[in-house]
């Protein structure tokens, strides 16, 4: 299995770090080919913007989707984003390590999504969730949070962790990802490297790790988060009536 895993974090030695370090450990002693996207020491270009494109559709006014579809069309998309867009066709696993950071993925793992998922190339109108470019590949979000586990429940202060994750979760889908339930540390102060005792922070970690690389061998055959489909749906995008899970008052 080839995976791919795109590292989000600015500090190499931070908890995340650590935590895709046993994913490239393990999975490598399994057999598997492993590739890590490191978006900072890389230095990806977060922000979509005129200047990533040469020869312009619209020389006046920028419209990115319309810019994508003529790059990608052309061969002509920006060197990291061809780059990336390789990386994910290699895959059959990817992995995103990152922290939740305002309730939501860090802006440098936003703009990997702006820039990568390219309109007219890993998507489109009719080829996108159950259809989507990448189907039959999968894909997890490997998380870690400042507050513990109760404060993302249901009623917790931070938000249910389900409903956090599940901007994240519909546009891997979107892209025809089979996605799998995200592992989640909670509780990692300061991003590891300050606020928690020494002791303690250690011993958090080397749970964390432990967890992690027993799950991790598991991956190509877990079962998936289930969404509905093309099939599903009637011509406004919503449930159809006669579907098991449609409600109607």
């Amino acid at each position: 299995m080839n995976v791919l895993i795109v590292f989000c974090h600015p500090e190499p030695r931070s908890f995340n770090g650590a935590l895709k370090e046993v994913a490239v450990e393990t999975l490598q002693r399994q057999g598997h080919d492993v590739e890590v996207s490191d978006l900072y020491a890389e230095g990806f270009d977060p922000v979509e913007r005129p200047a990533h494109y040469a020869a312009r559709v619209d020389p006046d006014t920028f419209l990115p989707l319309t810019e994508q579809r003529h790059a990608f069309k052309e061969q002509a998309l920006p060197g990291d984003v061809q780059r990336e867009i390789a990386r994910l066709e290699r895959a059959d696993l990817i992995i995103l390590q990152f922290p939740l950071w305002w309730h939501g993925l860090p802006a440098m793992l936003k703009g990997w999504f702006d820039r990568v998922m390219v309109y007219g190339g890993l998507y489109s109108g009719s080829m996108r969730y159950d259809r989507g470019r990448l189907a039959g590949k999968r894909a997890i979000c490997s998380v870690t949070t400042g507050s513990p586990a109760a404060a993302f429940s249901r009623h917790g202060r931070g938000g249910d962790m389900a409903t956090l994750m599940w901007p994240t979760h519909c546009s891997l889908y979107y892209l025809g990802l089979e996605v799998l339930a995200p592992q989640v540390v909670y509780g990692v102060q300061g991003g590891g490297l300050s606020y928690q005792a020494e002791g303690e922070f250690r011993e958090h970690l080397e749970s964390a790790k432990a967890s992690w690389a027993q799950r991790l061998p598991s991956l190509e055959d877990a079962a998936t988060i289930p969404f509905s489909g093309w099939r599903d749906w009637d011509e406004h995008g919503v449930l159809k009536a006669q579907h098991p899970l449609s409600w109607r008052p």
